[in-house]
């Protein structure tokens, strides 16, 4: 038997309304985070890439409901395949590489830290789309302010990369390694 959650999370679609709408939900009803995640991390259910389209929305309005969730977004972040769960889970990391960075924020561990930043070191060398490559991008550029030589290696592999992709890619590249040679 399917719960409410399920149902709600089967009848969800891409739209950015539906994704607003299941992550407004989920903020309501903390009660259900726990099972909500489960859905997202389990890359073999059906609904696990519609669960991390609103699960973004999630982390960007609420991102402390999260935080008991670290440890295993970690052991679950370089196992993601979909296309369509790598760009809201690396927008995830993202948000965290940031809040960590901020006074007040999320606290990553180092431990924390290195997996995000193998993952998504992963992800930019990989055949990705350009959003989740961009936010790869962005995620290391802060993780780079307390490890020195993450700016190096991301700086190398976006140089090498350039002239494969697309415009959207190139600008955005050009607007990091800027920042990158101050």
């Amino acid at each position: 038997m399917k719960t409410d959650l399920v149902n709600k999370i089967n009848q969800s679609t891409a739209h950015r309304k539906s994704r607003v709408y299941l992550s407004n939900y989920i903020i309501r009803h903390e009660e259900l985070l726990n099972e909500f995640i489960s859905i997202a991390f389990d890359i073999q259910n059906e609904n696990h890439v519609k669960a991390f389209w609103s699960l973004e929305f999630v982390c960007e309005k609420k991102l402390k409901l999260f935080t008991p969730y670290l440890d295993s977004f970690c052991e679950v972040l370089p196992k993601i395949k979909d296309d369509s769960a790598v760009r809201p889970a690396t927008k995830i990391c993202m948000f965290l590489a940031k809040s960590n960075h901020r006074k007040n924020g999320i606290s990553l561990s180092q431990g924390q830290e290195h997996h995000f930043i193998e993952a998504l070191i992963d992800r930019l060398i990989q055949d990705e789309k350009v959003a989740s490559k961009v936010y790869a991008m962005k995620a290391l550029f802060v993780l780079g302010k307390k490890y020195d030589w993450v700016h190096e290696e991301l700086k190398t592999i976006i140089e090498q990369d350039y002239s494969n992709h697309t415009a959207a890619y190139q600008a955005a590249t050009r607007n990091l390694l800027k920042k990158l040679n101050k």
